[in-house]
This record gives C-alpha cells, sequence and structure tokens, in this order.
C-alpha cells in the first residue's frame, strides 16, 4: 500500500523520465505535483516552454530558479579548489549539482507545504542517492518518492511508449534514447551506443564540442588570472563567474577541449560508462593545477592530492551536506591563500598545453634552481644530504648481505 502524499515537489528538467513521472505520481499517488527545474546554465532553449510542458504532464505549478550564479560560486568553486576528481577523469559535473538542486527542493517544499519530494533517478544509479541524502540532511521529515524503484517501466522505451499513450509532450525519439544532463560545467551522455564499452561515441552524439579532427587548425593563447584559487579573469579582463564559464565553453568547445569517455563505478556498485564534455572546467582545472605548482610548497600540494581524492568521493557519493566536506573546506581554503596569479594557456585540437605561469606569491625562484649559478646553492652540499637520505637503504643491504 502506497503512503498517503498530499503534495510533493518534483525535480523536473522536462525530458522524458521526469515529464512521464509527473503524470504517473498524480496518476498513482492521487496527489498534487509541483515541478521545481533549476536553471544551472543549460541554456534558454531547454527551459523554453518548460511550463506549458509541466503543466501538459500533470503538474499543477512549475518553479523555474536561476540558480547558475550559486551554483559556480558554492559548488563547483570549491570542489576546484579542492583539485577534486573521481577516479582520475571524472570532474563532478553532475554530482555537485544535485545538492543545489535538493536545497532548493526542500525550500519550495515547506513554501508550498508539500509533504514528499521525488526525483527520476534510477534505482541503479547514484543520483538518487545524491538527492535523498541531501534531503535528509536538510529536511529528515520530508517522504521520497522514486517512480523507477515502483514502476514496470523497464527502460526509456517503455517511458516512450507510456508518454505517447497518455499525450505526454516529449522530445526523445528511439533513434535518440540518450541520457543526458547538462549545466553550465558540463553535458554528460549515458544509455544508447554507450552501453556497449568497445563503441566508439557517435560524432553526432556531441553538443558542446568539435572533434579534434574538427578544431582550428592554428592554436589560440589564453591568459586566466586567479585570486585566492578561484578564476577571475580571462586575458586580463576581470569577469564575473557566469560569463568567464560562458567564455571558456565556448573556447574550449571550438577547440576540442574537454571530452572524456569513463567507465566509473557508481556507488550502488555496478560499472557505468559514460562520456563527458567539460570544456571550462577542463582548462580551469588544468591551469589551476599549474599555478598551484608554483605558489604552494611540496608538503601541501602532496597532502592536499591526497584529500583530494576523499573529497571528490563525498561529493560523488552525495555527501555534501556533511560536517567532513565543511572541515575539508576550511583545509583548502587555507591552501588557496596564496594561489594569486595568472596561467597562460594554449588550446590546439583537443589539447592543453601550459605555455607559462606567474605569480606575487610564487615560490619558483630562478636564482636558486640555476644550473649556472653557484652562490645560492651548493652542489656538494647533495654528498652529505644524499648519504644521510639514503642511509635506512644502505643499512638493510648491508644486513642482508651478512645473512
Amino acid at each position: 500500500m502506497k503512503e498517503e502524499i498530499n503534495k510533493v515537489v518534483l525535480a523536473y528538467s522536462g525530458g522524458l523520465d521526469t515529464s512521464v513521472i509527473a503524470h504517473w505520481i498524480k496518476t498513482n499517488y492521487k496527489c498534487e505535483v509541483i515541478c521545481f527545474c533549476a536553471d544551472l546554465g543549460q541554456g534558454g532553449e531547454e527551459l523554453s516552454g518548460l511550463e506549458e510542458k509541466a503543466l501538459a504532464s500533470g503538474a499543477s505549478k512549475l518553479y523555474i530558479r536561476d540558480l547558475t550564479e550559486e551554483f559556480i560560486k558554492d559548488f563547483i568553486f570549491p570542489t576546484m579548489r579542492a583539485g577534486a576528481v573521481y577516479e582520475r577523469d571524472y570532474l563532478l559535473g553532475t554530482s555537485f549539482a544535485r545538492p543545489l538542486i535538493s536545497k532548493h527542493m526542500v525550500d519550495i517544499a515547506a513554501k508550498e507545504g508539500a509533504d514528499a519530494i521525488a526525483h527520476g533517478a534510477t534505482g541503479k544509479g547514484n543520483d538518487q542517492v545524491r538527492f535523498e541524502v541531501s534531503v535528509m540532511a536538510l529536511n529528515p521529515q520530508l517522504k521520497t518518492i522514486a517512480p523507477w524503484r515502483e514502476w514496470n517501466i523497464k527502460g526509456r522505451e517503455d517511458a516512450l511508449a507510456y508518454a505517447l499513450k497518455h499525450n505526454i509532450p516529449v522530445t526523445q525519439t528511439k533513434k535518440d534514447l540518450y541520457s543526458r544532463d547538462k549545466n553550465i560545467f558540463h553535458l554528460s551522455h549515458e544509455g544508447g551506443i554507450l552501453e556497449n564499452t568497445w563503441a566508439e561515441p557517435e560524432e553526432t552524439m556531441f553538443q558542446l564540442s568539435n572533434s579534434p579532427e574538427n578544431a582550428p587548425n592554428s592554436p589560440i593563447y589564453i591568459e586566466i588570472g586567479f585570486e585566492k584559487g578561484d578564476p577571475v579573469s580571462i586575458n586580463g579582463k576581470k569577469t564575473d563567474p557566469v560569463r568567464l564559464f560562458t567564455q571558456l565553453n565556448k573556447i574550449g568547445g571550438e577547440h576540442g577541449i574537454g571530452r572524456t569517455d569513463i567507465v566509473e563505478n557508481r556507488l550502488v556498485g555496478m560499472k557505468s560508462r559514460g562520456v563527458y564534455e567539460t570544456p571550462a572546467g577542463t582548462i580551469l582545472l588544468k591551469a589551476h593545477q599549474a599555478l598551484e605548482s608554483i605558489t604552494l610548497d611540496k608538503h601541501t600540494i602532496q597532502y592536499k592530492d591526497i584529500l583530494a581524492l576523499q573529497y571528490a568521493k563525498l561529493v560523488y557519493e552525495g555527501l555534501w551536506f556533511t560536517r567532513l566536506r565543511k572541515s575539508l573546506d576550511a583545509f583548502f581554503d587555507v591552501t588557496q591563500q596564496n594561489v594569486t596569479g595568472t596561467v597562460r594557456i594554449k588550446l590546439y585540437k583537443g589539447n592543453i598545453i601550459i605555455v607559462g605561469r606567474k605569480s606575487e606569491k610564487s615560490l619558483y625562484h630562478s636564482g636558486y634552481a640555476s644550473f649556472e649559478k653557484e652562490d645560492v646553492y651548493n652542489q656538494k652540499d647533495a654528498e652529505g644530504f644524499i648519504s644521510l637520505f639514503g642511509l635506512p637503504l644502505k643499512v638493510e643491504a648491508l644486513i642482508n648481505k651478512a645473512k
């Protein structure tokens, strides 16, 4: 027997799944459905006509909130300051969007007097955890409806058939059954031909980036300025975070930057293949690392890399609203106090080439590093250092030889 629900706030994109879900919840739970769409910079074309579509799908109301700047400042920037990358390649573009969406769903639920939230995440995926754990942290009294864990729809072809049967307006067809998530940071692609790990992605699938083969034949040079770990300028011109990402996405996409094909380990235990387009994020990650290379000391940068793995795991698993994540933010914020300066980059046919970095806080000193001068470093001192540094190995070898 289903729990009694009076009003539910549905995380709504206007895509196939959430359009079907709005109708299904209203029909099966006999409750009011309020849709919420978070504008995370995915583009006006994805928001166009969304209210009409939501109402036609069975919703009584649609909220659209522009969260793009909040998304960048409060979720993207902290993750980039940490240098967090999940399983070597994934820049977490979907992962850190979910807690922000959940935060506003909880707010709308309070405003509307709703007693539940709903989402379109499947029972196999990560997003179900990210949504529900975030809501638990913010308002544990709210119930959750997760149709993919309840209904008898088995896949997107079944969902498409349901939509056609009930006259629900959708744009997907049987020829285009990719599951996508888009925001100002990235565009992800799953499903379809990608479920075969041997199959090369179709070029027609990509939407944000040229292939390296079709990128311009001449490189482009750009300079990115940072203040305390956050990007603030392009080519010497200060800009706000939204414009910065928009501009870098355009430049990077044109030059084939930011395509990644990953087989990752989902939180629920199975492997999943995804293809991501992250032009601006990929550029900024490389530039940030380059600036850290001259502004952070050896021990800080090495320990930071260790904690970055833990931070990425927390974000990937939906544990944004935790004391540990906030505590790690405090550490990373201290490490970024001197990460101020400029990085010069060359973009060429999918490649990001660091060609220069400078900072008033730089720990690099040409006099100390020079191979020509002896006035700041006596090379003879290295002999004693090596003798002490290698002493444990020497003692072990002597003992083994004696045995």
